[in-house]
């Protein structure tokens, strides 16, 4: 009895061991398997994608393509498929551009139509050959988007036709929607709207049939001109100085009215981005008012338009004016110097200098 024991306890210990053995080998064979599984199955499509709903959404005339049927097909031997931008470079069209917007005719919700709209803006940045390949059609079902429910449409519809107007044939079809864009920016009152609409007003030339719709939307504008927000007031004043330059714009223009900090704008603390485009702003206006077509009419103003703040007899402008020539930044300090020049010297005396008499002048009787 006193031998068996330790031989049974002996027996037991090999048994474990070849358990043991057995149970670990079991377990990294499953996991071999496991992992020759998911080598060879193919990673599902991601459908919450742009370009997978672009693929997804069939074009005019075609039918659905079954999911199992969407996954694309393998490059010929030798030819690398490589990214859309790599297949433009070597003359290959990759249609993704086309495929992004026959998805918009189909039916999609909001975010998936923000989405699309943000992917097609870059494939026309970024595909110039497919974007040139579009057609007047495709511009104003992209137009048709700015009256869409979300304001997030809006916004990405608007970036899509700021990167088609850097085309020249579409940015007379894209002029069509100006009025449209002005009505968005003076009713709706959101910051990245306000940013998207304004830069594409700046990139195309404003037709003399909008002049009436920016006589509605001015005050609006000025408004969005006294914001705390740098980059739509920069946008906002762009275009002012734009419009500042028709003769049928500009008593619109000096009549706004405006907050009694406006001259706050030309404090030197600003951005130097915005102190250049105000002071581009104030050159415009002033050289517009000394203009003799504009003096041949007597204007009368508000008291707290746009004209008195800066032209106004209670006018602190030439202070401010003088604290930005020493700027840090040189191109502040030049555009300062320019608007002194045309605050001393009318357009129409600059010509005869004999007839210039400096007591006349605008920092004289700031004195």
């Amino acid at each position: 009895m006193g031998k068996s024991l330790p031989r049974c306890l002996g027996r037991l210990d090999i048994r474990k061991s070849v358990v043991g053995l057995a149970t670990g080998a079991g377990a990294i064979y499953l996991l071999y398997k496991a992992i020759r599984a998911g080598i060879k199955c193919k990673p599902p499509l991601c459908t919450t994608s742009p370009i997978c709903i672009a693929r997804e959404c069939p074009g005019p005339g075609e039918r659905a393509v079954p999911q199992e049927a969407a996954a694309p097909e393998a490059a010929p031997v030798g030819e690398a498929e490589g990214l859309a931008i790599e297949r433009e470079c070597y003359g290959r069209d990759s249609g993704e551009l086309r495929r992004l917007l026959n998805s918009l005719e189909c039916k999609q919700d909001e975010y998936s139509k923000s989405m699309i709209l943000h992917s097609v803006t870059r494939c026309v940045y970024l595909l110039e050959a497919e974007a040139s390949a579009c057609t007047t059609d495709d511009i104003r079902l992209l137009g048709d988007l700015l009256d869409d429910s979300n304001t997030s449409v809006k916004i990405q519809a608007l970036n899509a036709l700021k990167a088609f107007s850097g085309i020249r044939k579409f940015r007379l079809k894209i002029q069509e929607h100006t009025i449209k864009v002005l009505e968005l920016i003076s009713t709706i009152w959101d910051t990245e709207l306000h940013i998207a609409g304004l830069r594409l007003l700046n990139n195309l030339p404003l037709p003399d049939f909008v002049h009436p719709q920016l006589r509605r939307v001015m005050p609006a504008l000025v408004e969005i001109v006294q914001s705390d927000h740098v980059l739509t007031q920069v946008q906002a004043i762009r275009l002012m100085s734009y419009l500042a330059q028709k003769n049928d714009l500009l008593y619109d223009i000096l009549n706004c009215q405006v907050h009694s900090d406006f001259l706050n704008l030309f404090q030197s603390t600003q951005p130097g981005s915005l102190l250049l485009e105000v002071l581009v702003f104030a050159e415009r206006l002033s050289e517009g008012r000394n203009s003799p077509h504009y003096r041949a009419v007597k204007w009368h103003y508000n008291q707290q338009s746009l004209h008195e703040a800066l032209f106004g007899d209670e006018s602190r402008l030439a202070d401010r004016l003088l604290a930005l020539v020493i700027h840090p930044e040189e191109d502040v300090q030049i555009q300062a110097c320019k608007v002194i020049v045309s605050l001393q010297c009318p357009q129409d005396l600059r010509v005869r200098p004999s007839s210039y008499h400096p007591s006349h002048s605008y920092f004289k009787s700031r004195e």
